[in-house]
């Protein structure tokens, strides 16, 4: 699950700068092992249940979904729970729950709920079934959905602080969340992150863009769109092209377009996050070939990570979209273990 080289940075570099970052993921079920009560989550067996919430943000209604092993039952301890936040393009039920007929599991909300998790996500303003303000949906915007959204799950689950897990702009708005809230958030994963943006080819192109971003609150998102997602990195092998045409079923339903603020952030604000700032574990997951960031400028946002419990993995064969890729078994063992370590024994 670590890449001996990408752009030039030999791995033993990686090992040195990063500390025991790089790759951890693959020894924190030894560490469970070794250190009685380490697993907050165990595997469950059941039906899988699910249930829909809203949380309103001033007037603008947000749709939630959770899914979990077997129905909640008054009184029971209550299981750990795993917020998810989705990206610029695609919602969250086609992020983190989508169907792919006869192409195997792609719901990381059906996978996370059978290692134990209870499992939610969220739909920002202006994507999916939420309600719009109007407005671009940018990063501010989107940690202020969180905010409203958290008391929600705190009632229904008992569990004031929980994990969050993000990718691509997902992880930025995470990543933002946990900076703004750090005494909601327990564990942080950061999939296919961007930091400063520096060297990243996909960054470079929304850039060129910027006046249309600046001027528009809305942008096309098409089914040629979503395509390009998983071919835009130059790695479309490391997909199941079935997946695009699943995401576009789901995603056509809301429309053809979806609100521009995360492109505009990332091609004109960046960094939208301070590394320093954010307490929590934090686990960083890129592919090898994502062409959102370098390896580079993840490991300088990682270096400067406060606390000592954080991890680094580089997936193989993988682009910008681990949890839609022909490896995402590897991005789900990295996660689980990541969120089921215990707690370091301080000095």
């Amino acid at each position: 699950m670590t890449s001996s080289s990408d752009h030039g940075l030999a791995r033993r570099t990686l090992l040195k700068g990063a500390g025991l970052g790089v790759g951890a993921g693959l020894a924190s079920g030894l560490a469970q092992a070794q250190v009685p009560g380490a697993a907050a989550a165990t595997a469950r067996e059941g039906p899988i249940w699910s249930a829909e919430y809203w949380a309103k943000k001033g007037e603008v209604p947000l749709n939630l979904w959770r899914k979990r092993v077997n129905a909640p039952k008054p009184g029971e301890p209550p299981l750990p729970v795993l917020f998810l936040v989705h990206g610029s393009s695609n919602s969250a039920r086609s992020s983190y729950d989508l169907l792919v007929p006869g192409k195997g599991e792609y719901s990381l909300m059906n996978v996370m709920a059978r290692y134990g998790f209870d499992v939610w996500t969220m739909d920002h303003d202006g994507y999916g079934y939420s309600g719009s303000s109007g407005n671009n949906s940018d990063i501010a915007s989107s940690v202020e959905d969180l905010k409203a959204a958290v008391p929600v799950v705190a009632r229904e689950t008992g569990q004031a602080k929980m994990h969050f897990y993000g990718t691509s702009s997902g992880a930025i708005r995470a990543g933002a969340f946990a900076q703004a809230e750090p005494g909601r958030v327990d564990r942080l994963v950061l999939v296919a992150f961007t930091y400063k943006g520096t060297g990243a080819p996909e960054i470079g192109r929304r850039e060129r863009q910027v006046e249309f971003y600046r001027n528009n609150n809305r942008r096309k998102r098409d089914a040629a769109m979503i395509r390009s997602i998983f071919t835009r990195d130059g790695h479309a092998s490391s997909y199941d092209m079935a997946v695009p045409e699943a995401i576009a079923a789901v995603e056509l339903k809301f429309g053809d377009q979806v609100p521009t603020g995360t492109y505009l952030d990332m091609a004109a604000n960046l960094p939208l996050v301070d590394p320093t700032k954010v307490l929590a574990p934090v686990l960083m997951v890129r592919g090898v070939h994502d062409g959102n960031s370098t390896t580079d400028d993840l490991i300088d946002f990682y270096r400067q990570l406060p606390n000592g419990d954080r991890q680094f993995v580089i997936l193989p064969n993988t682009a910008h979209s681990p949890g839609y890729s022909n490896n995402r078994h590897l991005l789900w063992y990295v996660t689980r273990n990541f969120l089921a370590a215990p707690a370091a024994v301080g000095s």
